[in-house]
């Protein structure tokens, strides 16, 4: 079992840039195929507000507009995917998936298409074992939070949250954050791969996190059918907060990756009084695996 093809929603921020380096670091640990995908903003989108009142002339201005930016934003984020490529030595640039399965070793290639980015991404990303997303920048980048959300509810698939800076080591340290839920179990099983190959994992657990299912005693039963030692640790929430002290522990840990389920309770509910999977969304320094 291995994670062969990655999907990374490419932008053109240092974010984007960050979450090239990570994912291309995972295509060479499993020898994998990244495909970046960069969506345009469709400037059909714009016709809809015809009926807010707006000319004709008016909407067909707003959508020579917004093609032209668009445009614009997709020749930075091919430039940047171009650099970031000219750098990276013994990486094939694929143009198709007959070359990527030919190549020996990592391949990389890149696509630019219109549409709603959440839309695209969710459906494109059901055909890949992993999604690569940028850190969710606030202020800086909205779109890159919505294809990640997107990933996590619509997709099906494991996302593999990108740090603010690219690592210098991935999965050879790895936490497993245990509640019962089933995002979690979700979460275990979709890392099986990096835990069989980390020289360390540890699954990090405590009361106040504890959802109603199996304890951390079944998942590490679990985990060594499938021959994994995982050592448990009771971590204690830091001022309360759970997230924070999920964070802790995986630093006291050193840990490269960690792996937990996203959104137990609802995505609204914890937007608006925070939650676990947010305070890690936000804070997190180490790449994180999320399944919803």
């Amino acid at each position: 079992m291995a994670y062969r093809r990655l999907l990374l929603p490419l932008t053109g921020t240092a974010a984007g840039e960050a979450a090239l380096a990570t994912a291309l670091m995972v295509a060479r640990i499993w020898n994998a195929h990244v495909h970046c995908l960069h969506v345009r903003v469709d400037a059909r989108d714009v016709a809809p507000l015809a009926g807010e009142g707006l000319s004709g002339a008016m909407i067909e201005e707003m959508m020579a507009a917004t093609e032209r930016e668009s445009g614009e934003r997709a020749s930075r984020v091919r430039s940047l995917f171009e650099r970031f490529a000219d750098r990276s030595g013994g990486v094939v640039l694929a143009d198709s998936a007959e070359s990527a399965l030919k190549a020996d070793g990592p391949t990389l290639s890149f696509e630019s298409i219109a549409g709603r980015e959440e839309d695209v991404v969710a459906q494109q990303s059901r055909l890949y074992d992993l999604a690569v997303v940028p850190h969710p920048e606030a202020g800086e980048d909205v779109s890159s939070s919505d294809a990640l959300h997107a990933v996590l509810f619509d997709s099906g698939r494991p996302v593999l949250i990108a740090p603010r800076e690219a690592p210098p080591t991935i999965g050879t340290r790895v936490c497993c954050a245990w509640n019962g839920s089933a995002e979690s179990a979700a979460a275990i099983a979709a890392s099986l791969p990096w835990l069989h190959r980390a020289n360390a994992v540890r699954l990090l657990y405590a009361d106040e996190y504890q959802r109603r299912g199996p304890t951390v005693d079944g998942i590490r039963s679990y985990l060594r059918w499938h021959e994994i030692e995982a050592e448990p640790v009771l971590f204690k929430p830091q001022t309360k907060d759970v997230g924070a002290g999920l964070l802790g522990a995986a630093r006291d840990f050193r840990a490269d990756l960690l792996c937990m389920g996203a959104y137990s309770h609802s995505r609204l509910r914890q937007l608006i009084l925070g939650g676990v999977t947010r305070h890690i969304l936000e804070n997190s320094d180490i790449p994180v695996l999320m399944c919803r």
